[in-house]
């Protein structure tokens, strides 16, 4: 996927609401299917880091004295 409009194209929508997700945000039931038709190169977390965790999000390690 090199642009908006192949993004748009990929799900079934058009061009214009992919671009309007600029200024509103993706919506929460895009953000899987924009994951598995970028092939795992965009990932749900980075479209809405507000609702998706990380994966692997490790937690800090206490540091012995």
């Amino acid at each position: 996927m090199d642009s908006w409009a192949g993004l748009a194209r990929a799900l079934g929508l058009t061009p214009m609401a992919v671009l309007h997700w600029r200024k509103r945000g993706v919506p929460i039931e895009r953000c899987g299917d924009i994951e598995r038709v970028t092939g795992g190169a965009v990932k749900r977390h980075e479209l809405r880091p507000d609702i998706f965790d990380p994966p692997h999000q490790q937690q800090p390690q206490e540091v012995q004295a």
